[in-house]
């Protein structure tokens, strides 16, 4: 059975949770408290950070490369493309939101009053970019969820208790959120801290 050690108010272990889910497989799932990272996580990951996913003799740290191997071992429902093409797209996109988007909320989260600011107008900012695309089609690729609205989805969830607000333009974006928030894979994965970052 895949043991993840998962953050309960990680947007990464979130992550994995999802992918989990929408697999409706066997796993365990072991909270980690985020203020006091047991000692078996720095074993098990050398950048003593969760989530970390076992299974067997085989140890995995990082959010993407755990979702895309559960997503290999585990091929329904498909969550990556099965076109080399569409596939290598999609890692790339996966790349810009960790850029564009993930890689600024350490400073939302720790950072100064002012750049923790500058990091929520760099966030709002992009999101509001990418929100067109969604008056035209229902998940990232079109049709069929994928691992991008995996991806985005925790952060989405978290705009509020980021203290992120979108502007009017945005609003297409919101309705694609309340659509990948009322998946029941999503649903189930919500942790009593999670279900309160949103009021």
């Amino acid at each position: 059975m895949m043991i993840l050690y998962s953050g309960t108010s990680c947007p990464f272990s979130h992550r994995c949770r999802i992918v989990l889910h929408e697999k409706d497989m066997d796993f365990e799932i072991k909270d980690v408290d985020l203020r006091e990272v047991p000692e078996e996580i720095a074993v098990m990951n050398p950048y003593g950070q969760v989530p970390v996913l076992v299974e067997r003799d085989l140890t995995l740290y990082e959010s993407n490369i755990i979702d895309e191997y559960i997503d290999e071992r585990f091929p329904h429902p498909q969550l990556m493309p099965a076109d080399p093409v569409m596939r290598a797209r999609t890692r790339l996109f996966l790349f810009n939101i960790e850029r564009d988007l993930f890689s600024h909320l350490p400073d939302v989260v720790n950072g100064t009053s002012k750049t923790a600011e500058k990091a929520r107008t760099i966030i709002r900012d992009n999101l509001t970019q990418i929100a067109p695309i969604f008056a035209k089609q229902k998940y990232m690729l079109g049709d069929e969820y994928s691992m991008l609205d995996v991806a985005i989805a925790p952060l989405l969830w978290r705009l509020d208790h980021y203290d992120i607000h979108l502007p009017k333009p945005a609003a297409p974006l919101l309705k694609y959120a309340e659509r990948i928030f009322s998946r029941p894979a999503f649903i189930a994965t919500l942790t009593p801290i999670e279900k309160a970052m949103r009021k």
